[in-house]
């Protein structure tokens, strides 16, 4: 019998596990034809969640559990449930019900009968978010895809049925700065598209301020581009441009017309302007070193601190 391991990454989810666990046995039953575990990954929750999770493996075999030393984020938590599941596919899943257990029944049957190897999700609407954040979520797509050759599909979730060859090639990647949206596309394979319209929270608050989401993002665009180093470097050549052009017209002006080199508003103006630039691209390849430095170190990236 064929098993599916269905993953689910937990940061105090004490009040949405319950529904979730619900949810997904009503979906188990009608997969009769197949095995199952739910294996929670508790990523240094502060509140009940590891205890919830515990009690639901004690009535119910089909339950495991990892839990981390302390907070090591969601990208951390998806690779430790990918890298520690059993199944014969492995799905990873939110557990505030935003990823609809109930699609996956038709994920598997596109695996098995028109042989795709992983079939992801996407959301064709972005209703109960901020205005503010749908919009610079999808700026961000449409860039990301214009400097990186790695399509990144605009709405996907990392809520995915994939086969064991495609989940070993994602674990065989050892990063230690992981973006899994880009992960999952640079592996490759057949893939199949489902679209479902944004489901909100069953309970509690989401914990992507948009902060945290605006710094995803630029993991993402370093991770999977080297175009803002190419950026920082043409700046630069405009300037030099500008500046040589610059200093011509003044010298040619004041040789032809005699007029005085004046106005140090517009020169103090510039000299910000100038230096606006280099500290952006001093960021810019920050942000490469960083990431650099970070890799070098082989930290590990998560730490277990217990598990089922």
């Amino acid at each position: 019998m064929e098993k599916i391991s269905i993953v689910v990454p937990c940061y105090n989810e004490q009040e949405s596990i319950p529904y979730f666990y619900k949810e997904v046995k009503k979906v188990i039953k009608k997969m009769s034809n197949l095995s199952f575990e739910l294996l929670f990954v508790d990523d240094g929750s502060k509140d009940n969640t590891l205890q919830v999770v515990k009690e639901l493996s004690e009535k119910d075999n089909l339950v495991r559990y990892i839990t981390f030393s302390r907070n090591f984020g969601k990208e951390a938590a998806m690779l430790a449930g990918l890298e520690n599941a059993t199944g014969d596919y492995i799905t990873i899943m939110d557990a505030d019900l935003q990823d609809p257990p109930a699609l996956l029944p038709e994920m598997y049957r596109l695996i098995k009968e028109e042989g795709y190897d992983t079939v992801g999700t996407r959301r064709t609407t972005r209703e109960g978010e901020p205005v503010i954040r749908s919009f610079f979520a999808r700026k961000f797509y449409k860039i990301i895809n214009k400097m990186s050759k790695v399509e990144m599909v605009d709405g996907a979730r990392d809520y995915r049925l994939m086969t064991r060859q495609v989940v070993d090639s994602i674990i065989s990647i050892k990063e230690y700065n992981r973006y899994s949206k880009g992960l999952f596309s640079f592996v490759g394979y057949k893939t199949k598209w489902i679209e479902f319209e944004n489901v909100e929270r069953v309970a509690g608050t989401t914990k992507w301020s948009f902060w945290k989401l605006f710094k995803y993002a630029l993991e993402g665009i370093v991770a999977f581009t080297t175009a803002p180093l190419s950026l920082a470097s043409v700046l630069g050549v405009i300037l030099c441009i500008f500046s040589f052009i610059g200093i011509i017209v003044i010298i040619v002006k004041t040789l032809m017309f005699g007029d005085k080199v004046s106005g140090w508003p517009s020169l103090a103006c510039i000299l910000l302007f100038v230096s606006g630039v280099q500290l952006l691209c001093m960021g810019i390849i920050g942000q490469y070193l960083a990431k650099t430095y970070l890799e070098t170190k082989k930290r590990p990236i998560y730490i277990i601190k217990e598990m089922k």
